[in-house]
């Protein structure tokens, strides 16, 4: 790489001829800005995918915390968006709600709570967001739709963010309306009028976190839906917009995007649209689905995050690619700066922005990621070509007096694996007001007037480890004072949280408890019956116990399982092999969550409000179980699956409590 104001003359020539005969550009902020920089952020939830963050010990979680977060450290994210949960499936998992129902509320469940906090705390300045996905069912009054009673949906939804400042401090900037799904100009306008008859004046809307249309005509066409909303956010738009919404006047932002797993290509695709999607589209922040893949690899997008965090049982996480392009532009950049309107595409292909703040400073930020290099999971990318080029940057107007930039460069090497990351060079002289670099494809380039940029760095994590093959839990909540989920359960339908028997001081006081009862608004099609998976997806031959206790009286029923084949959306059509006791007094073994396929089944004698132990064994191709320590049946044979989670779960949404929770992996 050359970095300088001459062509360098070692190339050879046919390939000097290409190179060094270059273009110009001009960065100039005498004819005006363009558009306000309002920030790179990340994504929590939209399917529990920070599912398995807070279950870290430390000092790893905070260093996590500190790659995702921490100023001038790692991606400094400048955005942090998380799900408001619904009681209900929205990709990799549920997330519970802060109301169950309609008279209960409680703001410490789940941890999108805690993580804002975190997220807070090393950016006093970061941008909050809320986004419902699901309502809990009441919301609905027992339908499928959030908009029936839209003053009890905007209410809910107001009481999640006055929660958020009154329980933990926490402003939250933007609030959504319903992820992907249909708006409702009703709704909108009174959940404007909602957030201030509260005081919330300050909380802006972002509608409608789908397409492009039709909520740019609507908003377009009605003022007082124009007054309402001050964002149009959109997912997946592919860097590109539509002239109506750009004649809205009103902010454009990519308010989900990238969803792509985060290997080196991934990075290629972030590099690419953190670029572009304003110099196409001129959307002015980026928000990335997901922030950390912190969630079971086998289940759907695995690895989709910035970063990878799913071992807290070993410790284990890999901070990936896209932190440092991310770092390109959030560690020489805050939101209020401006575009200038001097950006724009390289003759040869590849991308640049330039933005300024009040105090003078530029940013210049260049990508060449090729086509098969920056492919996003969606939308398809068209091909195009880049080629190795050398560019000259005159720099005009208040930056004419700069005579040296500081320079951030990263290279994606596809062939010789000798990617580098965020590397610090030599500053670059600006000679009468004009640099040339000559720009190779796949690369990163920052060039800038600010000179605090660092690139972290903490010890080597521990070594990657599969899940212990032994494993106990007694939900003894006084060790988990901060998170009402039990560690490393990841609940796939349903809510299942610590509960605390005040009325029985004996040794089922503390357990884990299956508290839906109500099928929720849902974003998916959610299973019929509730489930929590835990453990190793590869795992075969093992055996679980757990002690159950059913509370719906006659028609109530649980399960253990192993072998557990799926989770997220598909969640209802999951195969395995589950142990079912219910309340009539009667088992079945089943090879399908929904019981479909039946292997074994007869009576067991159970009934509600009394405790039981499970024990299921699976060895080859082979099941039995206990009740209480006396077989129950046994050799039951079975085919497929051959592998997958441990899971429990109930027979519906009922209240279910769980107890005493053991693996042990034979093979």
């Amino acid at each position: 790489m050359n970095i300088g104001n001459q062509c360098c003359l070692f190339w050879g020539i046919f390939l000097h001829i290409s190179v060094c005969l270059g273009e110009d550009y001009d960065l100039d902020d005498k004819t005006g800005l363009g558009r306000s920089f309002d920030g790179i952020g990340g994504l929590s939830g939209g399917g529990a995918t920070s599912r398995l963050l807070v279950n870290y010990a430390e000092p790893y979680r905070s260093q996590i915390l500190d790659y995702l977060f921490r100023p001038q450290f790692g991606a400094s994210l400048q955005i942090l968006k998380v799900e408001i949960g619904g009681d209900a499936q929205t990709t990799d998992g549920t997330e519970p709600s802060h109301m169950h129902y309609e008279d209960d509320e409680n703001y410490f469940r789940g941890y999108e709570w805690w993580l804002m906090r975190e997220a807070k705390k090393r950016n006093p300045n970061i941008t909050l967001i809320g986004l419902p996905w699901a309502f809990p069912g009441w919301v609905g009054n027992g339908g499928n739709w959030p908009y029936s009673f839209p003053d009890i949906t905007a209410s809910y939804v107001v009481s999640w963010i006055l929660g958020a400042k009154q329980y933990h401090d926490l402003d939250i900037d933007y609030v959504g309306i319903w992820n992907e799904r249909s708006f409702n100009s009703k709704y909108i306008k009174l959940l404007r009028y909602t957030l201030d008859k509260r005081g919330l004046e300050r909380v802006k809307i972002i509608a409608s976190d789908n397409l492009w249309e039709p909520i740019t005509s609507v908003v377009f066409a009605d003022k007082d839906l124009q007054d309402a909303v001050e964002i149009l956010g959109v997912h997946y738009p592919g860097t590109n917009t539509v002239p109506k919404a750009l004649k809205t006047g009103k902010k454009l932002w990519s308010s989900e995007d990238y969803s792509t797993f985060n290997d080196n290509v991934g990075g290629g695709c972030w590099a690419r649209i953190l670029n572009q999607n304003y110099v196409n589209g001129k959307m002015t922040a980026t928000i990335s689905w997901n922030l950390v893949s912190s969630y079971y690899d086998d289940l759907p997008f695995g690895r989709d995050g910035l970063m990878t965090a799913n071992e807290p049982w070993s410790g284990n996480y890999v901070v990936e690619s896209p932190i440092w392009i991310t770092a390109h532009t959030t560690q020489f950049t805050e939101p209020g700066w401006m575009y200038l309107q001097t950006v724009g595409h390289f003759t040869h292909s590849g991308s640049y922005v330039a933005l300024t703040d009040e105090r003078g400073n530029l940013t210049i930020i260049t990508e060449t990621m090729t086509h098969d290099h920056s492919v996003c999971i969606r939308p398809p990318l068209l091909p195009y070509n880049v080629t190795a080029q050398n560019v000259t940057f005159h720099l005009k107007g208040t930056f004419a007096s700069i005579s040296e930039l500081q320079v951030w460069h990263s290279k994606f090497d596809f062939k010789s694996n000798k990617t580098v990351l965020f590397q610090n060079l030599r500053p670059v002289k600006v000679i009468e007001g004009s640099f040339s670099i000559e720009l190779d494809v796949d690369e990163v380039y920052t060039f800038t007037t600010v000179r605090n940029g660092h690139r972290g760095n903490y010890p080597d994590p521990p070594p990657s480890a599969p899940f212990p093959k032994s494993y106990k839990d007694d939900f003894d909540v006084s060790g988990n004072p901060y998170f009402s989920e039990a560690p490393n359960f990841a609940d796939q339908t349903g809510v299942f949280e610590y509960f605390t028997n005040l009325t029985d001081p004996g040794p089922h006081n503390s357990t884990l408890r299956q508290v839906v009862t109500q099928r929720p608004v849902t974003w998916v099609a959610d299973a019929d019956q509730t489930i929590s998976v835990i453990g190793d997806y590869k795992w075969h031959d093992l055996m679980v116990s757990c002690d159950i206790y059913m509370e719906a009286v006659h028609t109530g029923g649980v399960f253990v399982a192993v072998r557990v084949d799926k989770g997220g959306g598909v969640i209802r059509s999951t195969r395995g092999i589950f142990f079912w006791v219910y309340a009539d007094g009667t088992y079945k073994v089943t090879n399908d969550l929904r019981g479909m396929t039946v292997l074994a089944e007869g009576l067991s004698g159970t009934r509600a409000r009394v405790w039981y132990t499970l024990t299921l064994t699976v060895k080859g191709n082979y099941a039995s179980a206990d009740l209480n320590g006396y077989p129950l049946w046994k050799n039951a044979v079975l085919w497929e699956p051959r592998h997958g989670w441990v899971a429990i779960g109930t027979s519906s949404f009922e209240l279910a409590q769980f107890d005493n929770f053991a693996i042990e992996a034979l093979a």
